[in-house]
């Protein structure tokens, strides 16, 4: 497995070693101890995995007094992935970073606790699996407004339309009223 930080160093980017050839392929897609080495001594207590089509963007999500890290990753079709450091003593403070995650790149991501997170679709569809380090508790839920201004996350909208986002998430809260951390 390949680590690497990105402009925001607390958000890894992982790049599975893949072994194929003409029956398939075979990975190793988590080990605790290169994981604690190059993200931190993290444990995960729940796995979640979501299907979604084109054009559906989910999030900005995370939950404030239960922070959740999230290991995430897409087996089928193609995600632009996105974090937002929400953490405010923190240098990279309201900063976003963006990676497209695909079953094609096999690409993985790390975003800690103390980052709002959320994907837009720009394939067909996709499945998009992710490990938790906290349960999910809906009443400490936080939805950030996914275009917030303040923000300004450069989302690859399919022919520049709106995406389709959840009642839910329509009514995200601006940065200003978003608690931090």
């Amino acid at each position: 497995m390949h680590y690497e930080k990105l402009s925001i160093p607390d958000v890894v980017l992982l790049t599975p070693n893949v072994f194929g050839d003409e029956r398939g392929f075979f990975m190793e897609t988590f080990r605790q101890s290169e994981f604690e080495n190059h993200c931190g001594p993290y444990q995960f207590v729940q796995d979640n995995h979501s299907k979604s089509k084109q054009g559906i963007l989910r999030g900005l999500h995370y939950q404030h007094q239960h922070p959740q890290g999230k290991l995430v990753r897409v087996t089928r079709g193609e995600v632009f992935d996105v974090a937002v450091d929400m953490r405010q003593h923190s240098p990279t403070f309201k900063q976003w970073v963006g990676v497209r995650l695909s079953e094609k790149n096999q690409h993985m991501l790390w975003v800690p606790p103390g980052f709002a997170h959320g994907f837009y679709v720009t394939g067909k569809e996709a499945e998009f699996q992710y490990k938790c380090t906290d349960y999910y508790a809906p009443a400490d839920e936080v939805c950030l407004r996914w275009n917030d201004l303040t923000i300004g996350i450069e989302w690859p909208l399919k022919d520049g339309a709106q995406p389709q986002v959840s009642a839910k998430d329509a009514k995200g809260l601006t940065f200003e009223r978003a608690p931090t951390f």
